[in-house]
């Protein structure tokens, strides 16, 4: 006869993932295999409990409380053991007794986890520290490496997580690892699915506000109250606008901010958030990304007009030089703080800089980090033409429709005539830069800056 195992809805579907996918069918009954030749058990939902098939399973009967399934089910089997179910949910007390063979996760299983897990939606700081200490257990067995000083938050956070594994064995540690990213995989396919009509209203784009309208594609970056911050999300939504911008009807192409700031530069979790492969990884793909940001700056074949609304900073400053026009509110600032920071000149500003500002003031920026005002940048000719900030809404986009009026196809040829000369020679200074700049983010120094700013930060 089936025994039936009683708990509450929110564990049920827990439960049955559980029992379908991990429980070996040499305990439970054996249903017929799926075209994958893998045997799926005898388990069913009946409606607020599961009915689990199995002849040799006694004592399935388990009323499940609502703090931490205190109670447990109890198979048999010649040999006994524990399973922490996806550590993240804190499940200590499901006691199965199931063969150490049955519980080990291959190392094909093991890399499409790591595959998968870079398809992910951000699961949180928490879960992608169990992710880190799962795969250095998995891959180099207890933690090996001396404790970080106690103002290296993020590698001691790292270590702690790891450290915490114990003597946690490999083998054991690559299954909690592929059961943790296959429990993301479900629960990120769920929320997706309930929220279409969200999707709907902003296609494509979480980051940006995309319009069209007068000719005119409008950029805007939206994350207001992080002061328009670049996250790698906003970075590939930026870039799949523009190709989507210079393949549509429009004239001209503007970017612009949501709120009070233009763009506050690269938000600083983007180092903080460090991958499973570690520091290097990390260094690598964010390189690749920044390169192919800055590629479509320099390739857009379309006029490109910044409207600076407000103070911009790092990133949002250094490509300006690759835009057609820029026009700025009188209350933008610019500021280029990589020295502060530990870092170096990006977007090719090493050259865009000097060539536009003259080798002196292009200093004060890039290297001394000066912050300039929007009159200074303009007679400096980092930008067009200074509104005030009071109707520089109204009258940019007055001019701008304006423009876009203009015979579209005679303002791209004009470009072209104008940058295709230098096109070749920014790419080779845009691949410079990131070399040097991946170097600069693996140094001590750049770790070192980046804390301190991020620990000022925090008491403020």
């Amino acid at each position: 006869m089936p025994s039936l195992l009683t708990c509450p809805e929110s564990n049920r579907a827990m439960l049955l993932w559980f029992f379908r996918n991990t429980v070996p069918a040499s305990i439970l009954k054996r249903a017929p295999s799926s075209s994958a030749g893998r045997e799926r058990v005898g388990v069913e939902a009946a409606g607020p409990k599961l009915r689990l098939f199995s002849p040799r399973a006694s004592a399935l009967s388990a009323r499940l409380g609502p703090h931490s399934l205190q109670e447990c089910v109890a198979l048999k089997s010649p040999t006994s053991g524990s399973l922490n179910f996806l550590g993240s949910l804190q499940v200590p007390a499901l006691q199965l007794h199931v063969s150490k063979t049955a519980m080990r996760a291959s190392q094909k299983d093991f890399e499409s986890a790591l595959s998968q897990v870079k398809l992910l939606k951000d699961p949180g700081n928490e879960v992608k520290l169990k992710l880190y200490a799962l795969y250095k257990q998995a891959t180099e067995g207890p933690c090996n490496t001396p404790k970080p000083g106690v103002f290296d938050l993020i590698n001691k956070a790292k270590w702690d997580a790891w450290n915490a594994l114990g003597s946690l064995p490999k083998e054991t540690a690559r299954q909690n690892y592929v059961d943790l990213v296959s429990g993301l995989s479900s629960s990120s396919d769920s929320s997706s699915q309930v929220k279409p009509e969200a999707d709907r209203k902003q296609p494509g784009y979480e980051t940006l506000v995309v319009t069209y309208e007068d000719s005119i594609t409008k950029i805007m970056m939206n994350r207001p109250a992080k002061k328009n911050a670049v996250t790698t999300q906003m970075y590939n939504e930026i870039m799949l606008a523009l190709k989507a911008a210079s393949k549509d009807d429009s004239a001209i192409t503007v970017l612009t901010g949501n709120g009070d700031y233009y763009s506050s530069g690269n938000d600083l979790t983007n180092f903080t958030d460090i991958p499973p492969e570690g520091i290097e990884e990390k260094a690598k793909s964010g390189a690749i990304l920044l390169r192919d940001f800055v590629d479509c700056f320099i390739d857009f074949p379309k006029p490109l007009i910044a409207a600076v609304n407000g103070p911009a900073v790092g990133i949002s400053v250094t490509i300006l030089g690759l835009f057609d026009t820029v026009y700025a509110s009188s209350r933008a600032t610019f500021h280029t703080p990589f020295s502060h920071l530990g870092q170096s000149p990006e977007g090719c500003s090493s050259y865009t800089f000097p060539k536009i500002m003259g080798p002196a003031k292009a200093a004060e920026m890039l290297i001394f980090g000066k912050k300039i005002t929007a009159a200074e940048a303009c007679a400096q000719g980092l930008v067009t033409e200074v509104f005030p900030d009071s109707t520089f809404q109204k009258e940019v986009w007055t001019r701008l429709k304006a423009y876009s009026k203009l015979p579209p196809n005679a303002m791209r040829i004009s470009k072209q005539v104008i940058r295709n000369r230098e096109k070749e020679k920014l790419h080779a200074i845009n691949a410079e830069e990131i070399r040097v700049l991946q170097e600069r983010w693996l140094s001590d120094e750049c770790t070192n800056a980046v804390m301190n700013f991020l620990t000022r930060k925090a008491k403020l």
